[in-house]
C-alpha cells in the first residue's frame, strides 16, 4: 500500500540516506564528561552512507565537525516539520470498486497469468478533510491491486485513460458498494473522442518505440505488440458501439499468436496500420460527444462525498 506523499510518521522511517541528504538529528551528542556537545535538533548533511542500516553515517554539521549516526537517530530535514498523524488507517477498509483487469478479463489469460486487481476507494470525509490527507493510489504488489481515490479514478477516466475505463467495463466484478453501483450506472458519461486521442496516441507513441528497439536489438516484445493490436481494436469498438470492448472474443486466437511471436513483425505493422485506417473511420461516423459529461460526473462525486460525511474512521497503527 502506498503512503500519502508525504514523509513517514516520525521516527518510522528506515530507509537508506543518500550522500548529501540534509537531516535533522532525534538524538543529542555528549562529551566524555557528559556534557551535551550538540543537542538533538541539529541540523546537518550526510557525508558518507554506509552499506547498511546497523552501520553509522557520517554526518556533517554547519560548524565544519563530523559526527557518526544510526539511520534510527536521524530524520529527513524536509520531513521534519510536518505534523505526525495520530494513526495510520488501514486504506483498503474503504475500497469501494474491486474488478479484475488485464489478460484474465481480456480473455487473453494463459497458465501462470496474474490476476490483477483495481478500483476505487472512498475514506471518509473526516480523513479527507484531515492535515494528512489521504493517498491518491493504494498498491499492494503481493496481490497485484491497484485502487485509486475516487477523484483520481474519476479524472483519470474523464481522460479517457484506458486502464480506468477498462474498470468500468470489465465483466469481471467482485465486490460494488452503493456508491460504486451508483457509478457504474452513469459510467457511459465517461466515453466521448478523447478515446481517439488517448487511444491512438498512445499507440503510435509505443509503436515507434518498438520500431527503434527493432532496429537497433533486433527484436521487439511480442507481448507488447498484442497489448498495443487489442488497444486498438477496444478504442474502435468503444466509437464504433459505445461501450468499452474488454473481452477481445473473435479476435483471441489472432491476438495470441502475435504474443507467441507466430506474427512477423511486417504483418503485425500491416495489422495496425488497417486499424489505424479504421479508427479514423470510426472517428467520422461516431454518434459519441467530443467531450465527458463533466457536469453528470461532478454530481456524482459529490453524493459520493456527501455519503462518507458521517462514515467510521477506524485506525489500525502502525
Amino acid at each position: 500500500m502506498t503512503a500519502p506523499e508525504r514523509g513517514p510518521a516520525r521516527g518510522t522511517d528506515r530507509r537508506p540516506l543518500p550522500v548529501g541528504t540534509q537531516v535533522v538529528t532525534r538524538t543529542a551528542l555528549h562529551s566524555p564528561s557528559g556534557e551535551v556537545s550538540r543537542p538533538a535538533g541539529a541540523v546537518g548533511r550526510v557525508v558518507a552512507a554506509p552499506a547498511d542500516l546497523q552501520h553509522a553515517y557520517r554526518v556533517s554539521f554547519p560548524d565544519g565537525t563530523v559526527s557518526a549516526f544510526l539511520r534510527a537517530d536521524l530524520e529527513v530535514q524536509r520531513h521534519h516539520a510536518e505534523p505526525t498523524p495520530p494513526g495510520q488507517p488501514d486504506w483498503f477498509t474503504w475500497v469501494q470498486y474491486r474488478c479484475v483487469v488485464g489478460s484474465r478479463a481480456f480473455g487473453l489469460d494463459t497458465e501462470g497469468s496474474d490476476t490483477d486487481r483495481r478500483g476505487f476507494y472512498l475514506p471518509p470525509a473526516e480523513r479527507q478533510w484531515s492535515l494528512w490527507g489521504v493517498p491518491e493510489q493504494l498498491e499492494n504488489d503481493a496481490t497485484q491491486e491497484t485502487y485509486w481515490e475516487l477523484q483520481k479514478f474519476l479524472t483519470l477516466a474523464l481522460k479517457a485513460n484506458p486502464n480506468v475505463l477498462e474498470c468500468l467495463y470489465t465483466p469481471l466484478v467482485e465486490h460494488v458498494s452503493p456508491v460504486a453501483q451508483d457509478l457504474l450506472d452513469l459510467r457511459e458519461a465517461f466515453l466521448s473522442t478523447l478515446v481517439y486521442q488517448t487511444y491512438n496516441g498512445y499507440v503510435l507513441s509505443q509503436f515507434r518505440r518498438m520500431e527503434a528497439d527493432r532496429r537497433t536489438h533486433g527484436q521487439v516484445r511480442p507481448k507488447h505488440a498484442m497489448h498495443l493490436i487489442r488497444l486498438l481494436l477496444s478504442g474502435i469498438a468503444v466509437l464504433e458501439q459505445g461501450e468499452v470492448m474488454v473481452h477481445v472474443g473473435e479476435h483471441r486466437d489472432a491476438l495470441l499468436a502475435v504474443k507467441r511471436g507466430e506474427v512477423s513483425w511486417a504483418d503485425t505493422e500491416g495489422w495496425r496500420l488497417d486499424l489505424h485506417a479504421r479508427f479514423d473511420v470510426a472517428l467520422a461516423r461516431t454518434r459519441l460527444p467530443d467531450r465527458p459529461d463533466y457536469d453528470r460526473v461532478n454530481a456524482f462525486l459529490i453524493r459520493a462525498r456527501r455519503r462518507m460525511l458521517d462514515a467510521p474512521t477506524p485506525l489500525e497503527t502502525a
